[in-house]
Order: C-alpha cells, then sequence, then structure tokens
C-alpha cells in the first residue's frame, strides 16, 4: 500500500505570518493537533503543533524563570526560550526543518520513519509542494476498513488446513514440527508439543487469523525448557 493511498487531501495549512489566535482556533474546531505551514506558492516550510503551545506565558506555563548563571553564560538559549513562550506569529515558533515522505512511498517505510522518531504525523511532499498528510489517525481507519471487510475464504476443511499449514510455514518463529493440525466443519483443533507460551499464542492467532476458521481449539502443551514443567491449555500444570 502506498501513501497516496492512506494520505488526507487536500490539508489544511497556515502561513508563516499567521496569528497563534488563528491556529489555535483551527486546532480547536478540526481536531487536529499539527499544521502545515506553507508559503504563497503551496511549498512546505514548516510545521506548527501543539507541542509549540504547550509552554505559554499567557497560561502561565512557560517554566521557571532562569536563574542568573544561565541568563549569563546560556542567554543565547534563554532568548530562545523567551520567544517560545511570547511570540505571536507562526514563523517565530513553527519548526523549519520538517521529515516528509513522497506520495508513492511504500507505507510500511511511513510506519517506520514514525516509529523511529516518534512522531505522529507527516506531509506528504511532490516537487517540494504540499500535496497531503498522513498521520496515525490515517493508518488506523484504513486498518478499520481492511478488518472489516470480508475475506476470501477457503472452499472446505482441507483448504483451510493447506492455508493454516501455509501461513505457519511462511513463520519464522513457528515449530516446523511436534504439533498437528486437523479442521472440522470450520473448526481447527490445534494441538502438540510449544516451548513457549509466545509461541503458543502466536500460533492460536495465525490460525484464527486464516479466513473460514470459525474457531479454534488449543490443545497444545506448553513445555519450559529450563525446568521441564508442563503447562496445559487452560493454564494448569499437567503432572
Amino acid at each position: 500500500m502506498k501513501v497516496r493511498d492512506v494520505m488526507t487531501a487536500p490539508v489544511v495549512t497556515v502561513g508563516p505570518q499567521t496569528d497563534l489566535a488563528a491556529v489555535t482556533s483551527v486546532m480547536a474546531e478540526r481536531r487536529i493537533s499539527g499544521l502545515p505551514v506553507v508559503d504563497r506558492a503551496g511549498r512546505l516550510i514548516g510545521m506548527v503543533t501543539e507541542g509549540d503551545l504547550l509552554r505559554r506565558v499567557e497560561t502561565g506555563t512557560q517554566g521557571e524563570t532562569p536563574g542568573f548563571l544561565k541568563t549569563l553564560f546560556l542567554a543565547g538559549s534563554v532568548a530562545s526560550d523567551y520567544v517560545r513562550t511570547h511570540a505571536r506569529k507562526v514563523e517565530e515558533i513553527m519548526t523549519p526543518d520538517v521529515v516528509t515522505v513522497g506520495p508513492d512511498e511504500d507505507l510500511s517505510e511511513v510506519v517506520a520513519l514514525m516509529r523511529r522518531r516518534r512522531i505522529r504525523r507527516v506531509p506528504v511532499v511532490s516537487d517540494g509542494m504540499l500535496v497531503g498528510m498522513v498521520s496515525r489517525a490515517d493508518l488506523i481507519r484504513v486498518l478499520g476498513e481492511v478488518l472489516k471487510a470480508p475475506p476470501a475464504k477457503p472452499e472446505g476443511d482441507a483448504a483451510i488446513r493447506t492455508a493454516i499449514l501455509a501461513e505457519l510455514g511462511s513463520q519464522a518463529w513457528a515449530p516446523r514440527g511436534g504439533i498437528r493440525i486437523d479442521v472440522k466443519d470450520g473448526v481447527a483443533t490445534i494441538d502438540g508439543v510449544v516451548f513457549s507460551d509466545e509461541e503458543r499464542r502466536a500460533i492460536l492467532v495465525a490460525v484464527e487469523n486464516v479466513p473460514g476458521v470459525k474457531r479454534v481449539q488449543d490443545q497444545l502443551v506448553w513445555v519450559d525448557p529450563s525446568s521441564g514443567m508442563s503447562v496445559g491449555a487452560d493454564g494448569r500444570v499437567l503432572p
């Protein structure tokens, strides 16, 4: 799936000279936590977010008054803090160096970027022009649409069992032996031995996600390799 398949467009934007009072109104009315800043030609030049507005003198959240030593030796830092807590224009507090993605990038790359940079939204830019925004909310929306879509179901129990074996065979963590799978009337029974509870839970998730599986009967036994203790599907320690 590509970025263009999930991004929001057109995008609500602000200009560098926009008053912060207008920015707060747009954020509150639209229930959005960040706005791209564009020039008159529509080129992206920055972002202004809720984080940029948290420390403000108007709400008494500007932080502690800097001490004498900080004012003396870190005057530039103190002056910068003053700008962020007192400024009234977007260009005075916006983040100018913005991470962007292109509309044809794979969605997996965007998710990795969001996790790595710990950001919630990414502007989508083509030839320097802002063409959209992709956010975590967009990803959740698309996920919901995919989950609601009815999957194609294999025909018959044998086909369902084949699909289960194919899914487990494609996973590096899945055991290559020691478990048995039987499917009858769409009910998948899984028994055998695994060596971690995480492996057991992953097997059950993989099976229940195969189209056509109505229910999973867990008969797996988890054996702890270090102690030799055996735990049944019901969580009880076996003799």
